[in-house]
């Protein structure tokens, strides 16, 4: 996995005079830090859906979690392009980040048990799963483990007004 830090593009038409573009590093700091994503996936007839869930960053991926019976979970079975998006519902401040790509179901044990203890770390326990024929299981059920490696980044500064793409290839940070 290279370590090479993507290359940020500022997109003058939708940024103030004067923007700086945002760096990789605050981008990845706010995907790291975040409690809350918001996942937009797509139904077979071609409507969109979007629902919040919580994911962890590891790395130069996101990885979130659902039932193979919830909507998001059904829609990702016939397409694996989705979008994730974080920030906040400031004007004027803050950092909203959108992450385009394809997931990839996770079912290898050791990457799961690290994820594992990465929910619970990062939601203080909140998030408890054990790990089982590739998938977790916790006190409501099976919940299938998929990974998003970004394929393209947008940063949108608000107060600084910049809005920043990253293209990113797989094996980015």
């Amino acid at each position: 996995m290279t370590t090479t830090e993507p290359v940020p593009e500022l997109d003058a038409r939708f940024s103030a005079p004067g923007a700086s573009p945002t760096t990789w590093s605050d981008v990845r700091r706010t995907i790291h830090e975040a409690e809350l994503f918001w996942i937009s996936t797509v139904r077979p007839d071609g409507r969109p859906h979007v629902t919040p869930l919580p994911a962890v960053w590891q790395d130069g991926a996101l990885y979130f979690c659902t039932g193979a019976a919830e909507q998001k979970g059904v829609n990702l079975s016939r397409s694996s392009h989705c979008a994730l998006t974080t920030g906040n519902n400031k004007w004027k401040s803050g950092l909203d980040v959108v992450i385009e790509g394809d997931t990839k179901r996770v079912t290898d044990g050791e990457l799961l048990r690290r994820l594992a203890r990465a929910w619970e770390s990062k939601y203080m326990g909140d998030w408890h799963f054990e790990v089982a024929n590739g998938a977790f299981h916790h006190e409501g059920g099976e919940a299938f483990v998929f990974e998003v490696v970004p394929e393209k980044v947008l940063a949108f500064a608000k107060g600084d007004f910049a809005q920043t793409r990253f293209r990113l290839t797989s094996g980015s940070t």
